[in-house]
């Protein structure tokens, strides 16, 4: 594709759309090119080309590391619809991968912060929760959980190497958890979580902050720290209806 040069898209802005269209026709899987030999082959200069970049680096589509060739940056393993009380144990799942974790700590405890949060007096006892959460064998999540000891003090004898809490808690308890609220942000690691998650150097996480209910009443309370280039949100949305929500995962 020749850029135009006399049009109103600036260049930066062309080579951009020509790049994506040459990624999505399966190009570049091998290896993405420089700098130097996208000016060549396009005639236009480094400036052009860095702007270009900028922007697939910044939508993540591209990724270029310090001293090294940019790259395709790779898809991300598991995609997660919005709208969902989803439990991560069955995302995983679903995607093909093994789901195994490491407890870090199961006990009861008492955390003022997160009483209040879930409607309860400061010293009431809760049950906490703290995993590393693998998929096919590599670190993807550091999941931290604080339910009300009253009604989930059954957990401490759950073995959650491998099964879900929320299949654990229905079967345990009888409680189902129906509804929720969620706070998705991206966050940068710091040093101890990227060491613990194996988080490439430039990449980012999702901090999710979740309160969950059950019956009109709040009974989980979690911060999950996700990778960013192995989770992904996903929606629907249309001009008409706006953004659709759509897909399920069970508890």
């Amino acid at each position: 594709m020749a850029l135009d040069r006399g049009g109103a898209t600036p260049l930066w802005r062309q080579l951009q759309g020509e790049l994506l269209a040459r990624m999505d026709a399966g190009e570049f899987t091998d290896r993405f090119p420089g700098e130097l030999a996208l000016v060549e082959h396009y005639g236009v200069s480094r400036h052009t080309v860095r702007q270009a970049l900028s922007g697939l680096r910044a939508d993540g589509v591209v990724v270029a590391e310090r001293g090294r060739r940019p790259r395709v940056a790779e898809p991300p393993e598991i995609q997660q619809p919005m709208g969902a009380l989803y439990s991560l144990f069955a995302s995983v799942e679903a995607s093909g991968l093994a789901q195994r974790s490491v407890v870090r700590t199961l006990d009861l405890r008492a955390d003022a912060v997160v009483a209040d949060r879930l409607d309860l007096e400061g010293s009431t006892p809760l049950l906490y929760l703290e995993r590393l959460r693998l998929a096919g064998g590599e670190p993807l999540a550091l999941d931290r959980v604080w339910l009300p000891a009253a009604v989930a003090a059954p957990l401490l004898a759950a073995d959650f190497t491998h099964t879900s809490l929320y299949a654990e808690l229905h079967a345990r308890t009888g409680i189902r958890l129906d509804h929720g609220h969620e706070d998705v942000r991206a966050v940068v690691p710091t040093a101890a979580e990227r060491s613990r998650l194996h988080c490439p150097p430039t990449a980012a996480a999702f901090s999710i902050d979740r309160l969950s209910h059950a019956d009109g009443r709040p009974v989980e309370w979690r911060h999950t720290l996700v990778r960013g280039d192995r989770f992904a949100l996903t929606a629907d949305f249309s001009a008409h209806a706006g953004y659709q929500l759509t897909g399920s995962a069970r508890p």
